[in-house]
């Protein structure tokens, strides 16, 4: 028998032959998709297989009050159900979902106002593909037996199930592993716990769940001949990542009192919650990361209400789950349900992770589209004025933007929206002047490429802080963004407590202030400390790595000549920030989008407030990274100083 690769492997299968183990990442099962409705049949592409996998499609207007609209795969295109209505489903054909597709699903005119896609109204869209340990969708038709068990394909325990009647009206039926029986999606009254002992949908096992009929007394899970979908969330049941044993969805419990913090992990970072406290009267809330859910912002949505989107600013994710704010979400015990944020795949094409545009700005509020994928960091250079790098980021939320050539703290000026296709930006002078041009650099998370981390000092001096890079950090640059302080930056190649200043030209300095030594960082966790660890600031953590054909972080000597620096690439480094450590020097930072062909191509600073050198640029693309010509500018590639360099193809 030929030997086979060990499972966990990207080719996947068990060693010497046996049951393969097929790697499923959370980004191909699940999406938050933001649109602008537009009365017109249309697509929507989210990249989520929903025609052959089959799943659920949940869709909310954000900015006006309009019902839930759930539609799933086994029920059919067009049936719609609300989670905020206790009505039965209806069918509006080609004015609501109209199909499920390989990567989406379509929608209709929207011409009678179904609150899927009127015209100038946003709206947050929610897809999930059925996958074991993950999602799963049954339908069944009552037969009033009390205790009746139903099949699923979950291959695990459910954590999560919500049954609706779908012939007539009644209740969504809750059941959690953690909360007590009688819950309602669509209510937002305490659950009641001592009516009925098993509830209405009790005792889940990995093949199957049970409906109680209570002797007819009940219809709303198993009335004689009445029609019924069940949606079953697992709860950390692995099935995920390289080996199949990551967790991407987890339902769980807090208690917490009103005044409190408190902090929930989950051992990923959310992209999506759903909470419900099950001791007062209060409505269920659902964040998620797309629309809002940062260090600064905590943008809900109700499912058992029509209400339009609002900021409880209660909610803020971490590293390894989220945490309540004191005065966030009121008190009592609640539920969760959380998926994990992706992509978890490791990029091989840097196009779907970096992106470098340049535009001309407007003097008035305009879209940015064309990035390719939703960015989760912009860094805006003014080619032209003395603006300066100004830099937004989704995790920290908007508008907060961060000067990278100056101390001071976080400013409220940045751009006014992350979309799912580039930024919106508003009349702030300093991004958007009529007729200056700009450069803007956009980067998405992704393991082994880019993660960034937001913290709260607590005083502790040396501190470990998890991240989600997945490999070591190479590249950490650190800022303070509650007060002024200068941006530490770390390479792995530094010896001891030497760091440089992305804001200064100074060469390496020695501090044990800041960051510790590089090698004491791991795969899952950095270290920081006394200056960038002070009780109650607020931080953000900027990390990067080489990942093979996308990224490069390194080092090289000068020779004083030209010479070519090999990242490995096969077409070219797209983006390089290069900075002298042996002596003073300016964090020079070049792309293809500015131009990267001849040596007289431009160069910005992020250090500096200068408008674009346009003459002297002296760095450019080859086919395996990029080369350097100290005979323009001899600053890039002096003979015997050192560099460090980040390179993107």
């Amino acid at each position: 028998m030929p030997l086979q690769e060990t499972s966990g492997n990207l080719t996947t299968d068990a060693f010497g032959g046996g049951v393969a183990v097929v790697p499923k990442y959370i980004e191909d099962y699940f999406s938050t998709f933001l649109y602008t409705g537009n009365n017109t049949a249309r697509s929507i592409i989210n990249g989520i297989d929903l025609s052959t996998k089959g799943g659920l499609t949940w869709i909310k207007e954000r900015t006006n009050a309009s019902g839930h609209s759930l539609f799933d795969t086994v029920r059919g295109a067009g049936f719609q159900l609300s989670s905020n209505s206790t009505a039965q489903q209806y069918n509006n054909g080609v004015q609501t979902l109209t199909s499920f597709n390989t990567d989406g699903f379509s929608l209709g005119t929207d011409t009678d106002g179904y609150g899927v896609n009127r015209s100038n109204n946003t709206y947050a869209s929610w897809s999930w593909a059925k996958a074991p340990k993950f999602f799963d969708i049954v339908t069944y038709t009552g037969n009033n037996v009390d205790g009746r068990s139903i099949s699923h394909n979950l291959g695990s325990e459910p954590g999560f199930i919500i049954v609706k009647r779908t012939d007539s009206t009644g209740d969504w039926k809750i059941y959690h592993r953690s909360g007590p029986v009688q819950m309602c999606l669509n209510l937002t009254a305490i659950p009641g716990a001592t009516a009925y002992a098993n509830g209405y949908v009790s005792t889940p096992t990995s093949t199957t769940f049970d409906v109680n009929a209570y002797g007819g007394s009940i219809t709303a899970v198993n009335a004689t001949g009445g029609t019924y979908v069940a949606y079953l969330f697992a709860h950390n049941a692995g099935g995920f990542g390289l080996t199949g044993t990551d967790n991407v969805i987890s339902c769980g419990s807090f208690t917490r009192t009103f005044g409190t913090a408190n902090s929930v992990n989950l051992g990923y970072e959310p992209q999506w919650v759903l909470i419900k406290c099950t001791t007062q009267t209060d409505s269920w809330q659902l964040y998620d990361t797309m629309r809002g859910l940062s260090q600064t912002a905590s943008l809900k949505l109700e499912p058992n209400s029509s209400n339009s989107e609002s900021d409880t600013a209660g909610m803020i994710p971490t590293a390894t789950g989220f945490d309540i704010t004191a005065t966030g979400v009121g008190g009592g015990t609640f539920i969760y349900i959380a998926i994990r944020r992706g992509p978890m795949k490791v990029p091989t094409d840097a196009t779907k992770v970096f992106s470098p545009l340049t535009r001309t700005g407007t003097g008035a509020t305009v879209s940015v589209t064309g990035v390719g994928f939703s960015p989760d960091l912009i860094i805006n250079g003014n080619r032209n004025s003395t603006n300066g790098g100004r830099l937004s980021d989704r995790l920290r939320g908007v508008p907060n933007q961060l000067l990278t050539y100056d101390t001071v703290a976080e400013q409220l000026f940045g751009i006014t929206t992350i979309d799912m296709d580039g930024i919106t930006i508003g009349t702030n002078a300093n991004w958007n002047t009529n007729t200056n041009t700009y450069i803007n650099w956009y980067f998405r998370r992704a393991p082994s490429f880019f993660d960034e981390v937001c913290y709260t000092g607590n005083d502790t001096g040396t501190r470990v802080l998890d991240h989600n890079l997945a490999v070591f950090p190479e590249l950490v640059i650190v800022k303070k963004r509650s007060a002024a302080l200068g941006w530490a930056v770390q390479a792995s190649t530094f010896t001891a407590d030497n760091i440089l200043f992305l804001n200064t030209t100074a060469a390496l300095t020695s501090t044990a202030s800041y960051l510790s030594y590089p090698e004491q960082n791991t795969s899952t966790t950095f270290k920081v400390r006394y200056n960038l660890n002070v009780a109650s600031d607020t931080y953000v953590a900027y990390l990067f790595a080489t990942c093979a054909g996308v990224s490069k972080v390194g080092s090289y000597t000068g020779n004083g000549t030209t010479q070519t620096i090999n990242c490995g690439f096969t077409g070219g480094a797209r983006f390089v920030l290069i900075k002298r450590t042996d002596s003073t020097g300016d964090w020079y930072i070049y792309d293809t989008a500015r131009g990267m062909t001849t040596l007289t191509d431009p160069y910005l600073l992020l250090n500096s407030t200068a408008a674009e050198v346009a003459t002297l640029g002296s760095v450019t693309t080859v086919s395996t990274g990029f080369a350097l010509n100290a005979t323009i500018l001899a600053a890039i590639n002096t003979n015997s100083a050192t560099y460090i360099f980040l390179a993107i193809a």
